[in-house]
């Protein structure tokens, strides 16, 4: 599959606070798998840690539930809760990190999701995170 755009695939966020290059796989209702390259020029390296910069956590779990709104399928989700989070190894400049999101519950308008990060292969970061459909 050719990787797809991701506010074609539904993704309502736009710059400067897409964290989402690309969509390589999705089953909407079910799944996704994205990536994003965090190139050296993003302005949060300068202060996330001067010296020895990293891609900061909150900016991870943020990837991961985009990718969950877009595997999420039709409609706009809002992040509702961080049931759990795990950040294995840090993540420098320069390097891509692939997202996946798989649902594993919903009731009503609330969907759970369990969320990797992985670099080359290597996890990186997992968690559970819930989305609640936005009412128009």
């Amino acid at each position: 599959m050719e990787p797809l755009d991701p506010i074609r695939c539904g993704l309502p966020h736009r710059e400067p606070f897409i964290f989402i290059d690309a969509v390589v796989a999705r089953e909407p209702g079910k799944s996704a798998v994205c990536t994003r390259l965090f190139a050296a020029s993003e302005p949060f390296f300068r202060g996330h840690f001067p010296g020895h910069p990293l891609v900061p956590g909150v900016i991870l779990t943020e990837a991961a539930a985009q990718t969950a709104g877009i595997a999420a399928g039709e409609g706009t989700y809002h992040l509702s809760a961080i049931r759990q989070m795990k950040f294995i190894r840090p993540v420098p400049p320069d390097t891509v990190v692939e997202f996946a999101a798989a649902r594993t519950a919903g009731m009503g308008a609330l969907l759970q999701f369990q969320v990797t990060a992985r670099v080359a292969g290597e996890l990186v970061a997992e968690g559970i995170i819930v989305l609640n459909e936005a009412v128009p």
